[in-house]
């Protein structure tokens, strides 16, 4: 099986509050990573769907707007800020939008 973790997704600023951290997911490797290694918790739903879906994008099973869409997904799940364009709408649009303008301008 070939796998492929330089898949490119439509980038998506994460911000983690707690930490005060942000994170910039653009390639599937940056997104296993980021689930893996930086997630608030292992468990959820979407998370896990995020990561079968990663796992999917690697190996050529899905495509990487899906794995974009279910990161922001897990992100909405977690309190995860992401913030990301949505090319439809022509937007950038920020998930969830409460408690994070202190992070940002820190």
């Amino acid at each position: 099986m070939k796998w492929d973790t330089s898949k490119r997704l439509e980038p998506i600023v994460l911000v983690f509050a707690e930490r005060r951290e942000r994170r910039v997911v653009r390639t599937a490797r940056e997104a296993a990573e980021v689930l893996l290694r930086d997630w608030p918790a292992e468990e959820g739903e979407e998370f896990l769907v995020a990561v079968k879906t990663c796992l999917d994008v690697i190996t050529g099973k899905a495509e990487p707007e899906k794995l974009h869409q279910a990161i922001v997904r897990a992100a909405y799940e977690a309190g995860i800020a992401a913030i990301t364009t949505d090319h439809r709408l022509g937007v950038v649009r920020m998930y969830p939008r409460p408690h994070i303008a202190s992070v940002m301008s820190g």
